[in-house]
This record gives C-alpha cells, structure tokens and sequence, in this order.
C-alpha cells in the first residue's frame, strides 16, 4: 500500500482511506436499511490488517450508526494502528454543551480516549458566517487541549473563493474536499488543492468516483478508455487524477462490498501510483473525457448559486446536477437516488412556488421553473 504525508502533522498514512458511508447494509427488522454488521466489521478489519490505516466517518453516517460500527471492528488492537477521522456537522452544534456532549458520544462509539482528525462536516459558503461567530473553532481548541482530538480539520462543500477563505481563517490540519476528473473546475477546484497545500494542510479527496458513477462510465466515455493505448479501467484513471496531486495525502472510497475493497486495495499498491504519474497525453485523454460527460448534461446548469437562497430553501443547482449526473451517467437511477437526499431535507423541487426570484439572477438564463417541474417529474 503506497503512503504519504499528512500534511504537517508528522502523520503518515495510507493513501487509501476506506470510507465508511456506505457500508454493505440489510434490511432490518422494521424494513428499514440498517448496516450488515457481519459483512462491515469484516471489511473493516480486512483493510486494517492490508494496509489501510486511515478510516473516515461521522456523526451522522448510516443513521448514526457507522461511528459505533468502526469502533467496534477496530476494537482489540487495531484501533492503535490507524488513524481515525470523525466529524461533527453545524447543525447539531446547538451549544457549546452540546458539542462536547456530541464529541463524548462519538468517542464513546469509536471505544477511544482520543480522535487523531476531528472535522467541522461539511462547511457551506452559507454556513461559514455563523460557525465563526458561534466559536465553534474555539471549542474544538479546548478539545484539542484536553488531549480529546489531536488535529482540527474541516470538510467543505463550496466554491473556490469561499474555500480559500477558509484555509487562511485558521490553521488546520487538514481540509477534506470533493474533487474528481468532473470537479476541476468546481467545488474546490484543482486550485483549491494546491493553494491548500502550500499551506501545509492535508489534503483528503472524497468523492473521487462521484459516489460511485464515474465507476461505470456511459458508452461515448468507455470508447475513449478502451481506445487509449495505455489499458486501466474507469476506476483507475478516477484515481490516477488525484494520486498525481502531490498535495493530496489520503483518497477516500467507499466501499460496499468485499470485492470493491480488495480492488481498491490492489490499484492503490502498485508501484506507479505516485505524483506526477500522469503523462501530458493522458491529461488530454481525460480532458477529452470530461467534456464528452458533460455533452451529455442536459440542463446548462454551472453551479454558480446565484440562484440561492430560495425563499423556500429548495436547493437549485443541487436539483439540477442530480439530474445531470443521472444524464450524464446513463443511469436515471442514480440521479433519483441522489435526488433523495433533497426530499429528505425538503428541499426538493416540490417546494417551489414559482416567485421567479431564482430566474431573475440566473445567469444562464434558465426557465428554472419549468426545469424544476421536469426534473421533479423524471426523478420523483
């Protein structure tokens, strides 16, 4: 297994790191999706004794669930061998009791005295106001004092600019962010990796595979892959991408199945797998890819936010890229489940009551309204 440095931090880790949000699961009792315990713990252990050693969860990952999953897999010995990074998310951050009472917990699940990484999850331009005048940062400082955490990081979801004001507002350890050969030029960026390595942050990657889309890419991509005279499957150049960042300390995966692990682990032992790996003719080819996915989007859609807020909180781009993916992908199915997650925040399509304020900023000049009546009917 290939390793690298964790920023400044004197951590080393695998690059590897198994994530733990979707973990095999089962139907329960009640019907409901619960985590298949048997299969998970196995997983978990199987990565830990074949060298992963960096494990990422959170607070509230399969139903708050998974955080107790890992720390029972790793109870015994192995917890001593790996590093562990939880987060806690805002919006459960409601006093400063309570986010020690969320950290307590968490520790209590994980069956540890200490976090190696503890997150702010998901960081949003929204949201990033509010987390600084709650002195939520100043919390987790007194943590990391007591010796409950040893490194303060952050996950984030957002724009470029406001990411960056991020990195430089406090010295972390580490920023953990979405980035794949799609996201280039959104979310962090490309940008974003290195400006937040020079800074002396590790840089974790999750979503290399676009939750698992980027996996089984839509005829046009495969041509291209299969076409190129340097043979590896869609998977591999997803990660070959990323592992040529020397920025970037650990790349997120997660798994579901056995199977999906052991290849992970294969692809992320080989000897090639180190920066710079990526020739200026396999750039190209990627970049070919990129544009042939994003020919097949079907709303002109490019993430800006202008549309947002929406008085009724229901979240535009999001809307949109779930259905683009699901284009994109070839697998409406996929844009659904994604969708999902909108209706459970409700901030879905169906909250829209056609003020037209979102179509008054759109700088596509986009018939939103009708879009969201179209998307909600193909991905309801």
């Amino acid at each position: 297994m290939q390793t690298r440095k964790y920023g400044k931090t004197g951590i080393t880790t695998s690059l590897f790191g198994m994530g733990c949000m979707r973990l095999p699961t089962i139907k329960g009792e009640a019907g409901l999706e619960e985590i298949d315990k048997e299969k998970a713990i196995e997983m978990v252990q199987y990565a830990a004794t074949h060298g992963v050693t960096y494990f990422d969860t959170a607070y509230g990952y399969h139903n708050q669930k998974s955080e107790s999953l890992v720390g029972e897999a790793l109870d015994g010995g192995l917890r001593e061998k790996v590093t562990i990074a939880t987060k806690q998310p805002f919006s459960v951050m409601k006093t400063k009791e309570n986010m020690r009472r969320n950290l307590e917990n968490t520790l209590k699940k994980l069956r540890t005295d200490y976090i190696d990484v503890y997150l702010f999850h998901n960081i949003q331009p929204q949201t990033w106001e509010d987390i600084k005048a709650f002195g939520a940062i100043e919390e987790f400082e007194k943590f990391r004092q007591e010796g409950l955490i040893r490194n303060i990081a952050f996950s984030y979801h957002g724009d470029a600019v406001t990411f960056k004001k991020v990195v430089d507002y406090y010295d972390w350890s580490m920023s953990q962010i979405q980035q794949n050969i799609l996201d280039t030029d959104q979310q962090a960026t490309s940008e974003g990796i290195r400006y937040a390595g020079k800074k002396g942050l590790a840089v974790v990657i999750m979503e290399p595979l676009r939750g698992g889309g980027l996996a089984l890419p839509p005829k046009e991509v495969r041509e291209i892959y299969e076409n190129y005279n340097e043979k590896r499957t869609a998977v591999e150049w997803a990660f070959r991408h990323l592992y040529d960042f020397p920025e970037v300390s650990v790349i997120l995966s997660g798994v579901s199945t056995l199977e999906q692990l052991k290849d992970n682990i294969r692809i992320f032992s080989e000897p090639d797998v180190q920066p710079g790996c990526l020739t200026d003719e396999d750039r190209k080819m990627l970049e070919l890819v990129k544009k042939t996915y994003e020919a097949r989007a079907g709303i002109n859609c490019t993430g800006c936010e202008y549309c947002q807020p929406c008085p009724n909180g229901v979240e535009i781009p999001r809307i949109f890229s779930s259905y683009n993916m699901g284009m994109m992908y070839d697998n409406m199915e996929f844009g659904r489940n994604r969708y999902n997650f909108s209706k459970r925040n409700g901030t879905d399509a169906s909250n829209c009551v056609e003020c037209g304020l979102c179509e008054s900023k759109c700088p596509q000049g986009l018939n939103i309204i009708e879009l969201l009546k179209k998307v909600h009917a193909e991905l309801n």
